[in-house]
């Protein structure tokens, strides 16, 4: 299970920080990430990180204002997003799967039941 919190209406420029908690299944050889869904624009992979090793992903949107980041200890996916613009408005979603495109294309395995960001 993925819970994610963190998200709210946040002026232009802001930096809010998304978290997402992982119960139940052992996430140690997967994928997770973040992708958004924004009114009236497609799917969109934001960023991801592979559990053992670290390795991320960014979406070209993003990089750059955008950090993905993980507390193993905690079991908690974080995204750390800087100067965020009215076109960062959407419902984010915490992800999981082993395969890393799955993820960015928001069909993974595990998915949360998202936080709605709204810039403005």
């Amino acid at each position: 299970q993925l819970v994610e919190s963190g998200g709210g209406s946040v002026q232009a420029g802001g930096s809010p920080r998304l978290s997402c908690t992982a119960s139940g299944n052992g996430y140690s050889s997967y994928y997770m990430g973040w992708f958004r869904q924004g009114s009236g624009v497609e799917r969109e992979g934001v960023a991801a990180i592979r559990t053992a090793g670290g390795s991320t992903y960014y979406a070209d949107s993003v990089k750059g204002r955008f950090t993905i980041s993980q507390d193993n200890a905690k079991n908690t996916l974080y995204l750390e997003m800087n100067s965020l613009k009215p076109e960062d408005t959407a419902m984010y979603y915490c992800a999981a799967d082993g395969a890393l495109s799955m993820v960015v294309r928001g069909a993974a395995r595990y998915r949360g039941q998202g936080t709605q960001v709204t810039v403005s």
